[in-house]
């Protein structure tokens, strides 16, 4: 529950995000679905990457406890810093990707500006990933609420502030976005740091200083399957990112629907990935036990709490689209606009219930370490068949914002099947007491 938490309070610090750039300007808002859709196709990458210690910690802790969580901590706190440093120095060139478009200048100079600061806060939630892998793994994840807390109020404020200039802050605009969202996740390292105990420092001192004898051969395992992990992540962030570009194909009312919308579908999944983390870890935990009986229980308690979410979430999508949908500007729209918002509204619920079986699979084959099938599937699925679709579909009814709603189910049908594979290689896997994790151990 604290990990689902924490994803609401994600969920309200990005609804404000949008929020700002849909009052700014027409620009900034027609720029911030593929600005940040293509941010989070990078940043994700990266954190999907470190993010894969989480894993590893936490079958580490289930098998031998504190001792040997706090050494696969330290392997990925290096990789981490590695990995931050990288993003880093990409900035120059991820500022580049909007002018290979050919949306109006206007709109691709301030998507520019915002890719240019996500390489930023990206190393940032890079370095975070590594941190927070660590505490979740071991169960503490109120310590990941509260510094989670912290940052997103540090980032409201800031946004709010160097987006209008208030607070006696300078106005930024959509630069003003991605600084506020810097220094939030700042805050965040910040408070990491003080909660990790002495014996992730030592274990850390003693990897850096080679002191336990860590080798190539060690890390490589790691790395290599949160490599797929990473893929596999970005190639569905960037899925989302294409779907936004293949809806301008319908015409400028269909784009300014869908952007409204995206909101919305951020209210009805973004929760469910806090839970899937918790099921991920339980799973590990598990795994790390030899208990495998356990794993089809915590997954069932899972999907049981997020469907029981997405049913009360889609519940105000069918029925009340107008009050979630007018406050990310709908309400001051043409009726064309509000027409093709309101019935994409109400049939995200087939996305949410997709995505909530993706998620849920995803998490708990991660535990496994069987990220490999991850990417293959994602690759196959999205990128060979479902986005082909869509936009042989989608340019079929150019012009018609009328075919939105339907360019959302075939999206969703297709994430559907998604899960449906994934639940069937996690059966196997517990079937077949498969486990793919070779964990490195401390040496002394």
């Amino acid at each position: 529950m604290p990990l689902m938490g924490s994803m609401v309070g994600n969920m309200i610090m990005l609804l404000v995000d949008r929020i700002c750039l849909a009052r700014y300007s027409i620009d900034s808002l027609a720029a911030s679905g593929p600005a940040i859709y293509t941010a989070m196709a990078i940043v994700g990458f990266f954190t999907a990457v470190v993010g894969f210690s989480r894993s590893c910690v936490a079958q580490a802790y289930g098998r031998s406890g504190q001792g040997e969580a706090a050494y696969q901590a330290a392997i990925g706190i290096v990789v981490g810093v590695a990995f931050a440093v990288i993003l880093l120095l990409l900035a120059p060139l991820l500022e580049q990707i909007p002018f290979l478009s050919h949306r109006p200048p206007s709109v691709t100079r301030l998507e520019s500006q915002f890719l240019y600061w996500s390489a930023y806060f990206g190393s940032a939630m890079t370095l975070n990933m590594a941190f927070s892998s660590y505490f979740n793994g071991i169960g503490k994840t109120r310590i990941t609420l509260i510094a989670g807390l912290i940052g997103q109020a540090v980032v409201i404020f800031m946004t709010i502030g160097l987006v209008f200039g208030k607070f006696g802050l300078p106005e930024l605009g959509m630069r003003g976005s991605a600084i506020g969202t810097l220094l939030g996740t700042l805050a965040i390292l910040v408070c990491y740091l003080a909660y990790v105990p002495r014996d992730v420092w030592s274990n850390l001192k003693g990897v850096v200083l080679k002191r336990n004898g860590l080798t190539l051969t060690d890390v490589l395992p790691r790395i290599i399957k949160g490599f797929n992990l990473g893929i596999s992540t970005g190639l569905s962030n960037l899925g989302n990112a294409a779907f936004i570009w293949i809806i301008a194909g319908l015409g400028a009312i269909a784009l300014a629907a869908n952007n409204v919308n995206l909101t919305v579908n951020y209210i009805g999944i973004i929760p469910l990935i806090g839970l899937s983390i918790g099921c991920s870890v339980l799973c590990g935990n598990a795994l790390g036990e030899n208990d495998y009986p356990q794993i089809p229980k915590i997954i069932f308690a899972t999907l049981a709490i997020e469907l029981t979410y997405v049913v009360v979430i889609s519940f105000f999508q069918i029925a009340t689209p107008g009050l979630l949908l007018d406050p990310f500007g709908l309400s001051d729209k043409p009726e064309e606009i509000r027409r093709a918002s309101i019935a994409t509204s109400q049939i995200l619920w087939t996305y949410s219930l997709a995505f909530a079986f993706s998620m849920t699979g995803s998490a708990v084959l991660e535990a496994f370490g069987l990220t490999r099938f991850l990417f293959v599937t994602r690759l196959i699925l999205m990128w060979v068949l479902s986005i082909p679709t869509i936009y042989m579909t989608t340019m079929r009814h150019v012009g018609n914002a009328d075919f939105l709603p339907t360019s959302w189910v075939i999206g969703s049908a297709f994430e559907a099947i998604i899960g449906a594979l994934y639940f069937w290689r996690i059966w196997f896997a517990v079937k077949h007491r498969q486990n793919a994790i070779v964990l490195a151990q401390a040496r002394t």
